[in-house]
């Protein structure tokens, strides 16, 4: 049996496909990426923004179609739109064979053989404690770098996020597991571990009655051989004087924070429900910056929200102006079936999100440029994550720069470097999001 596993949406969601596709392996299914020779494929599914549900969906369509032309027997959905809509999809896509929540991903191999047998299948368990994870995850992501999802759910309950909903409240993974997970993957060869949640900063709060992400970064620092550390998804209400402590201790903890603010306006940050105002954001970037000087902060904004009018919006690019955050991400408001922001009644139209999106885009990109700038001379640690194609340049990230998200620096040079191997590099160009660099002798 040969079958094709695509996955979609966030690095969360990745870390339960690589689940899924080491329970896969150990029962002897064949992984295969050509369409045309599945036996079963497996799609699991986003559906946290309607441009994420839109891909869902056409990709579900897509895939069906090989049950006409290629050796498709059976199709397999899971994930969050199948959690979400998991009586849409049977009722108007026949086509899908099996449909597992979210908190059910163990049964993927149950659901491969009924779905190979021609019968249906589907597996919503409560959304309540956390699947058994009894096989070793394949690793996706080349093998140097992995993330390490250290909790599922989430209570805070933005008005605009469906994520409660689909995933459940917030759920600590044990640490003694976070710590064998994490030694595993290094005796695989992993040298940076990405920490994910929905919320990171909150966890263990749960499990041992008080925050322990602090205590986490001490055991993971403590690995022999793991070399980086990285945090995202550090809510700004959260982080306190012991959480920055954590990061100043350990060595191995990047200087790099994610943390989501999503708006600089009161009005609209009590809108979404979000548990913190401007002045408070203002405090915690100001700190981190006394504290942590090289620190490297990432933050997302969503424009459009319900109700921001071009005040509020000019609020937002002087902010976004003032804050001079080294990443930023920008988001339109996705109006969520089910959330409260959906009836909200003074909706914005999506000419004016988008508008006001590439305000915040050019914005951000003067200051990335300059920033980027300011690097000229300067010496880093890089990660090496490839080489450019029939050239001598390679391609690696600093501690400033996630996978996927954030910028690259290239580096022209005639010596041999591996996929995983750190070099010391200097900067000598500067792009907008990307840098160029030399290898320092």
């Amino acid at each position: 049996m040969k079958l094709l596993f695509i996955s979609l949406g966030c690095d969360k969601n990745l870390v339960d496909s690589e689940y899924m596709l080491g329970m896969l392996e150990a029962d002897g299914i064949t992984i295969t990426d050509d369409e045309n020779e599945a036996d079963i494929i497996v799609i699991n599914t986003c559906c946290f923004i309607g441009d994420a549900k839109e891909e869902s969906i056409q990709t579900i369509l897509e895939m069906s179609e090989y049950k006409e032309t290629g050796n498709l027997k059976g199709l397999i959905v899971t994930g969050c739109l199948a959690q979400r809509y998991r009586e849409e999809i049977k009722e108007e896509i026949p086509e899908v064979d099996a449909v597992i929540g979210t908190n059910s991903y163990d049964s993927i191999v149950e659901a491969v053989h009924h779905a190979a047998a021609g019968i249906r299948y589907e597996n919503f368990r409560e959304l309540k404690g956390l699947p058994p994870q009894k096989e070793k995850r394949q690793l996706t992501t080349g093998g140097h770098y992995a993330y390490l999802k250290i909790a599922e759910g989430c209570n805070k309950h933005c008005t605009y996020c469906i994520i409660p909903k689909i995933r459940g409240g917030y759920r600590s993974v044990p640490m003694e597991d976070l710590i064998a997970q994490a030694e595993d993957f290094v005796s695989r060869g992993v040298k940076e571990l990405i920490l994910v949640a929905q919320e990171t900063t909150l966890y263990g709060m749960d499990l041992y009655g008080k925050k322990s992400l602090g205590r986490l970064l001490d055991k993971l620092n403590e690995i022999s051989g793991l070399r980086w550390i990285r945090l995202l998804y550090c809510y700004p209400e959260e982080i306190d004087d012991d959480f920055i402590d954590a990061v100043l201790r350990n060595d191995k903890v990047c200087h790099y924070l994610d943390m989501p603010v999503q708006h600089a306006s009161d009005g609209i940050l009590k809108r979404m429900g979000r548990r913190t105002d401007k002045d408070a954001i203002v405090g915690i970037v100001k700190k981190l910056r006394n504290r942590i000087p090289d620190i490297c902060i990432r933050t997302t904004v969503i424009c459009g929200f319900p109700g921001e009018t071009e005040d509020m919006h000019e609020e937002l690019m002087q902010f976004v102006n003032d804050m001079e955050f080294d990443r930023l991400g920008v988001f339109t408001y996705s109006p969520e079936e089910g959330t409260p922001a959906e009836a909200y009644p003074d909706q914005i139209e999506e000419e004016t999100k988008l508008c006001r999106k590439e305000d915040v885009m050019e914005l951000q990109q003067e200051i990335s440029f300059d920033k980027n700038e300011h690097l000229n001379g300067t010496e880093f640690l890089v990660f090496i994550e490839g080489k450019v194609a029939d050239e001598n340049v390679y391609i690696g990230r600093t501690y400033r720069d996630a996978p996927d998200v954030d910028g690259y620096v290239f580096i022209n040079t005639d010596e041999t470097l591996m996929t995983g191997d750190f070099a010391k590099v200097k900067i000598t160009g500067a792009y907008e999001y990307d840098l160029t660099g030399e290898i320092v002798k």
